[in-house]
């Protein structure tokens, strides 16, 4: 196992990924705007949790999770990793799993209501995504 990353053919395509402002993320902000939402973008709530999208008033903390980089079950990774960085993927992906549970708490801790969305669901229909976050601030 190599400590440190080794690049590959594909470093280049995988590190020009955005963190912020991804297409999934426009997809469902047009949709909840459309609807008469009104959000907050990247608000940090605590130590190591900062939602894609703040309701304030709906008291609502969403994320959205990419399907490869939070290892989505229908559309993540299916085998293992080789090459390389194999263990290094897989303890990437871990690491963010392991993120996402901390930040579900603390934003909980907090009283927020967690939205969780993989981009998958955006992408297939954006709309409904947005209704399933409207629905969680009502519950």
């Amino acid at each position: 196992m190599a400590d440190s990353w080794v690049p590959t053919v594909h470093s280049s395509h995988l590190r020009g990924r955005r963190g912020r402002d991804t297409e999934p993320e426009m997809l469902l902000r047009r949709a909840l705007h459309r609807k008469g939402a009104r959000f907050r973008l990247h608000r940090r709530l605590g130590p190591g949790c900062n939602p894609d999208l703040v309701l304030p008033r709906r008291s609502l903390a969403v994320f959205v999770d990419g399907d490869f980089w939070h290892g989505c079950p229908k559309h993540g990774r299916s085998g293992r990793f080789n090459g390389p960085n194999a263990l290094l993927w897989e303890a990437k992906i871990a690491r963010n799993q392991a993120r996402d549970v901390r930040a579900t708490q603390t934003a909980h801790g907090m009283g927020w209501v967690v939205v969780r969305l993989w981009e998958c669901e955006i992408r297939s229909d954006p709309y409904a995504a947005a209704l399933r976050v409207l629905a969680a601030g009502r519950g």
